[in-house]
């Protein structure tokens, strides 16, 4: 496990029995009285780039069992499979060549791929077939397509075997990787024909019978990889998935999980009231959470009860002047901006005002109101609640209605306010009428799983409320 969950979901999973391998230095040091091995892992836990939540790739059992329990950590806790999964071999197309560092490739069947100009030789060009493997999936929510690589590669959690390689080196140097090197000859697994093998670094941390094991493990993978393809002519044809030897699930962490992930963390250092929350809002943020943990758990002072709002916004943002987007995500896992407004007023309790100059043409969801030029949208949003209204007003200020979006709690980032959108809303139009509106497109999701029926029947508790209020 890495990145900024790593601490809290090492005692979450340690607590269930799961035996978590390869620590860093820093976990050892947290965990005092465990003890992990330096053996080979068979799910793998990363933060995803934006530190928004989890990717858990490794063999599928391993990954079902370990999702199993972390999407259960809070009610805003979202899942999704990954239709490209780490390890999976394709044969793509490539679509668009020419600028840039890379070519998209069409992987079959809607799925698309990022190839880099540096994993390949010779020249690139539209309509180029290539024989990939996916070396780093991307989550739902973000731009970025998967990256793919010509090749094969099999991992065996201390080691990895590959097609492009040669002979047998480490991921170290010095002595160290010599030593690494000269082991992998008094084990009594071979390296297969074609493959070339290489230890990483925390294979130097191990002992035969776990370098054994993970060689085995790699073995037994490339011969699956093997096997998957020996149906498959040389040349790569068109299109499609050929072989997916492991399995990717995301996580997205809201904000309740973010603050139940503290509480896991607490049980073993030191943690501040939106540790995570802080930490997933700027990368900056981390080294300053650090420090401050460490001050005041050394002096033994503590943090007071409850987020502070004011100090990490005052630190970090957003204020007053700043220029914020609307992170509106989906719960198939989709991310769509709703665009981008100026902070015209902010109060250190957690609650900003964003405005946005709207476009002509067409009408607002549910209201059935002209969209006009001059029009200004004026959106309120406050951590931590499950709803925010918009108010349209035309240019001489006249409202032309509210329109009340439910979603899971909001996270005012320094760029952007993060949330999950649970379908169902409240309008008020311009003669004061209130409704509900998209209910049964919040019952259709539920009853397809597409969201959990805790979290839809809180959905629907937060609009039937909101319509009071409104309705007063």
């Amino acid at each position: 496990m890495r990145g900024i969950y790593t601490t809290a979901l090492t005692q979450l999973l340690n607590d269930d029995g799961l035996e978590v391998v390869q620590a860093s230095d820093p976990i050892r040091e947290r965990f005092e009285e465990e003890s992990f091995a330096a053996a080979p892992a068979d799910v793998s836990l990363e933060t995803t780039r934006d530190r928004q939540g989890v990717e858990v790739s490794g063999t599928p059992d391993a990954v079902a069992t370990a999702v199993s329990r972390l999407e259960e950590l809070a009610i805003d806790t979202f899942r999704w499979d990954d239709d490209v999964p780490r390890g999976a071999v394709f044969d793509a197309e490539v679509l668009e060549a020419g600028g840039g560092g890379g070519a998209v490739v069409d992987l079959g069947d809607g799925r698309r791929g990022y190839l880099s100009y540096d994993d390949v030789d010779g020249y690139v060009d539209s309509g180029n077939r290539y024989r990939v493997q996916v070396r780093e999936p991307t989550p739902p929510w973000a731009d970025d397509d998967p990256r793919v690589a010509p090749g094969l590669e099999a991992e065996g959690g201390l080691c990895t075997l590959s097609r492009a390689r040669n002979g047998v080196s480490a991921s170290l140097r010095g002595e160290r990787a010599e030593e690494l090197v000269g082991i992998t000859d008094l084990l009594s697994v071979d390296v297969p024909e074609s493959w070339g093998l290489r230890w990483h670094r925390p294979a130097a941390d191990a002992d035969l019978a776990a370098m054994e094991r993970a060689l085995e493990d790699a073995v037994e993978r490339a011969r699956g990889l093997e096997d998957a393809l020996a149906d498959s002519p040389e040349e790569p044809g068109s299109p499609d998935r050929l072989a997916t030897p492991e399995a990717t699930r995301w996580l997205w962490f809201g904000r309740k999980s973010r603050f139940a992930l503290d509480e896991h963390r607490r049980e073993v250092e030191s943690t501040m009231p939106g540790h995570h929350r802080t930490k997933a809002a700027d990368r900056a943020a981390s080294a300053a959470v650090d420090f401050a943990e460490a001050v005041c758990g050394s002096a033994g002072n503590g943090f007071a009860d409850g987020f502070p709002f004011d100090a990490v916004s005052r630190q970090f943002g957003p204020l007053e002047g700043d220029r914020l987007e609307i992170g509106h995500g989906k719960p198939d896992g989709r991310l769509i901006s709703l665009g981008y407004g100026d902070v015209t007023d902010w109060d250190p309790e957690g609650t900003i005002t964003l405005e946005r100059s709207m476009r002509g043409g067409g009408t607002y969801d549910a209201l059935g109101v002209p969209k006009e030029e001059g029009d200004v949208a004026v959106t309120k949003f406050r951590e931590g609640r499950w709803w925010y209204p918009t108010t349209y007003r035309d240019s001489e200020g006249s409202a032309k209605g509210t329109y009340v979006n439910v979603c899971t709690p909001l996270e005012l980032f320094p760029d952007c306010v993060r949330y999950v959108d649970l379908y169902v809303d409240v309008i008020r139009t311009p003669d004061g009428a209130v409704e509900i509106v998209d209910r049964e497109e919040l019952e259709t999701a539920m009853d397809d799983g597409v969201v959990a029926a805790p979290l839809g029947e809180k959905a629907l508790e937060v609009a039937e409320a909101v319509e009071r209020a409104l309705s007063n």
